[in-house]
């Protein structure tokens, strides 16, 4: 079965290259492209064989596809767009890629070269329950939520990495949720001592804030009083303060046209959740679903599927926030916008857009988005793709 996933990535990796209009041979791309500073990977979600699609990142903010792109997981991916935050993440240190096949039910981990391109490392492991649509990872540690089929298999489940990229799962250490919870993503804090999970729930709600603290162990044990009812219907993207481990934002997507909004929280040491004075601060945009933050704290921008637009905030001193305004897209017709991610020098948000299987990309300048000429970047043919990272 992986043989025939690696064959038929190969096939998907040809029609990637050719689907790149206008390139110029490669001997020139090398010499007219400006230098390469990182790279960026989205979990394309491609029907039974997934891949995962990797770019050169260059100093302008735009994008190249790396050699040998997309790359198979082992695992196989949904082909339908889902809904989620973090269905891809990297570790601190840059070695690894962790991928969800939600078509699979499993988790991949993946390699990562000097290059930038990827390899799996063994075969990818269950994930503790059905469809699994978000992951976070702290240094050994990573837990995945697992969606379910709708009547079982909805879940939080924690991993063990290893240092040579081996995943196993650690006993006892999976929380369930509701089977109608529709968990929009995990995440851990910066510290790696509090884990959230957002329970979207249906879209009429209920809907809801899963609050933990992280054992030793890597065992979770719920805040009192989690979960937290959320302040408005269908919180989704969330982020800590990378500055301020105790600030936690969420967007809220279910509200109706013209109701989004970021909601912002003090995360207590007992991982009690109190909402900031204010909260929610609302955008007036439409389906709030996917937040970042940028690398020094001091603004968040929230993907508005619904319209859609990038709404930009400024963060306060006591964690309140002030909307500065929504930047819509170059081109927006059938984008339908998800995961965004910023550069690790806060210059660029790069944006997944599952509608039409690109990569939008926005030149960032304090709390200012401008979207770049050679925006939005294709991915491979058949990628319905969900989650993102940036190097």
């Amino acid at each position: 079965m992986h043989r025939l996933a690696r064959v038929a990535a190969t096939a998907a990796a040809g029609l990637f290259t050719f689907g790149f209009v206008g390139f110029a041979p490669a001997a020139e791309r090398v010499s007219a492209q400006p230098a390469i500073v990182g790279h960026v990977y989205v979990n394309d979600n491609t029907a039974r064989a997934n891949t995962i699609a990797g770019f050169d990142r260059h100093d302008d903010g735009t994008l190249s596809p790396i050699p040998g792109s997309p790359f198979a997981t082992g695992g196989a991916g949904t082909g339908a767009i889902l809904g989620s935050q973090g269905a891809i993440q990297m570790t601190a240190d840059g070695k690894f890629l962790l991928a969800v096949n939600a078509g699979s039910s499993d988790i991949s981990v993946l390699s990562i070269a000097e290059d930038g391109a990827l390899s799996a490392v063994g075969e990818p492991v269950p994930s503790g329950g059905t469809t699994p649509l978000s992951l976070t990872v702290h240094d050994d540690l990573v837990y995945v939520a697992n969606a379910g089929d709708g009547t079982m298999g909805s879940n939080y489940s924690g991993f063990r990495l290893g240092d040579g990229g081996e995943l196993s799962a650690i006993d006892g250490a999976t929380v369930a949720i509701s089977a109608t919870a529709m968990p929009g993503q995990v995440l851990f804090d910066p510290t790696g001592t509090h884990l959230i999970g957002v329970e979207v729930g249906p879209d009429a709600g209920p809907s809801a804030i899963d609050s933990f603290l992280v054992g030793e162990d890597g065992k979770l044990t719920a805040a009192s009083g989690s979960p937290y009812a959320s302040q408005a219907i269908g919180p989704f993207g969330s982020v800590f303060s990378p500055t301020e481990p105790g600030k936690l934002f969420v967007s809220n997507a279910h509200a109706g046209p013209n109701m989004g909004s970021l909601s912002a929280y003090t995360v207590a040491k007992d991982g009690t959740l109190t909402a900031i004075a204010g909260s929610p601060f609302p955008n007036l945009q439409t389906g709030s679903c996917w937040a970042e933050i940028s690398p020094d704290g001091h603004y968040i921008f929230v993907v508005n599927t619904g319209v859609p637009s990038i709404s930009r905030y400024e963060v306060g001193m006591d964690g309140s926030v002030k909307l500065l305004g929504s930047t819509v897209f170059n081109n927006p017709t059938g984008l339908r916008p998800f995961d965004a991610r910023i550069s690790p020098d806060g210059k660029t948000l790069y944006v997944v857009d599952a509608g039409l299987a690109k990569v939008s990309v926005f030149a960032v300048d304090g709390g200012n988005l401008t979207e770049l000429a050679a925006s939005p970047v294709n991915l491979p043919a058949g990628a319905t793709p969900f989650g993102i990272v940036v190097s």
